[in-house]
């Protein structure tokens, strides 16, 4: 008779938890729509904007593919989900294929030879960095140098050691660079950069102490991206719940376009950080339907900026036009 209570009282307070969150969800997803107005992205075949000045959002799924090109000039952050996720109990379709066939459509010269001029691993989660075995040793893409901090199992939960093995995956991927005789840099640059017409500058490039035993997470490498007056942050997984949305929004300051954090899922894009940058239109790499509820409230009636999941829209590209404007593309693959 107790089990027989107990579970009436769960199942009359869980039920309208659960539907009060669908309704949340759909009301932010109707509130949302009225923001996206002004920046919808245009299909990339009918409206071909004519710029120099790209950040390419691939089209990987729950991943990270981030592909800059300025003036000519091209970088890779992240390289998206791989074939062989240790985390994974079954296969997974991974995206190789996927980022080295993009990475090779844009960037490939007169003879057919694909260059980087550096790719970035932003921290060591397959999501992130699982094709970089694949893309490093195609003999038709070249890479000039590489940033990837020095793997810090510190950082990390117990599982993440032992299960999922980041420490290995870590291992191969700079014996890959190795092997290449590509430049790699542990010791993550702080100060900006040019890159072609953009200037750059990376974020959390060393660890905090905040972040010690709450997950890779807190490892993630941050992206700020300018060029005039515009400005666009890639928070790669950056969160909350890591204590590096704290240490990092002060930094940023307002910027234009935010790459949200860990795909919108659980501890990104706190009310408190997107107050901090303010940003103008988001995009997550993820599907809209898969951003966590309080999430999408927060862009939605915090930052009150329009939302765009990369799988909904088959990839964006985000052109930073010369006359200072920021447009988006979709359909990009």
């Amino acid at each position: 008779m107790k089990k027989n209570r107990a579970k009436k009282i769960a199942t009359w307070i869980v039920v309208p938890l659960m539907a009060a969150i669908f309704l949340l969800d759909i009301a932010t997803i109707v509130i949302g729509n009225g923001y996206s107005k002004d920046y919808y992205p245009v299909p990339y075949e009918e409206y071909a904007v004519r710029c120099d000045d790209k950040i390419h959002f691939l089209n990987v799924a729950n991943s990270d593919a981030i592909l800059i090109e300025s003036n000519g000039h091209f970088a890779l952050i992240d390289a998206g989900e791989g074939n062989n996720n240790p985390r994974r109990k079954s296969e997974a379709k991974g995206y190789e294929d996927v980022v080295i066939d993009y990475v090779k459509k844009i960037t490939s010269d007169e003879n057919g030879t694909a260059h980087l001029d550096f790719i970035v691993g932003t921290h060591m989660h397959y999501d992130h960095i699982g094709s970089f075995h694949s893309l490093i040793n195609d003999p038709s893409i070249s890479v000039s140098r590489a940033y990837f901090k020095e793997y810090d199992p510190a950082i990390d939960k117990k599982y993440e050691v032992e299960s999922w093995k980041l420490g290995e995956l870590y291992n191969e991927i700079i014996d890959d660079l190795k092997k290449k005789n590509v430049e790699t840099i542990s010791d993550i640059p702080q100060e900006k950069f040019v890159f072609g017409d953009f200037e750059i500058q990376f974020f959390n490039a060393v660890n905090q102490e905040c972040a010690k035993g709450k997950g890779e997470n807190g490892a993630s490498i941050g992206t700020l991206i300018t060029k005039g007056g515009k400005r666009a942050f890639l928070a790669a997984d950056i969160t909350k719940s890591t204590g590096i949305e704290q240490v990092v929004a002060p930094q940023i300051g307002k910027i234009d376009l935010l790459k949200a954090g860990h795909h919108g899922y659980f501890g990104s894009s706190s009310a408190d950080f997107l107050r901090a940058v303010s940003p103008e239109m988001i995009i997550v790499t993820n599907q809209a339907g898969k951003v966590y509820p309080n999430v999408k409230w927060n862009f939605t009636m915090v930052a009150k900026a329009p939302f765009y999941g990369t799988y909904d829209h088959n990839g964006i590209i985000a052109c930073f036009t010369d006359s200072g404007e920021i447009i988006l593309q979709d359909n990009i693959h």
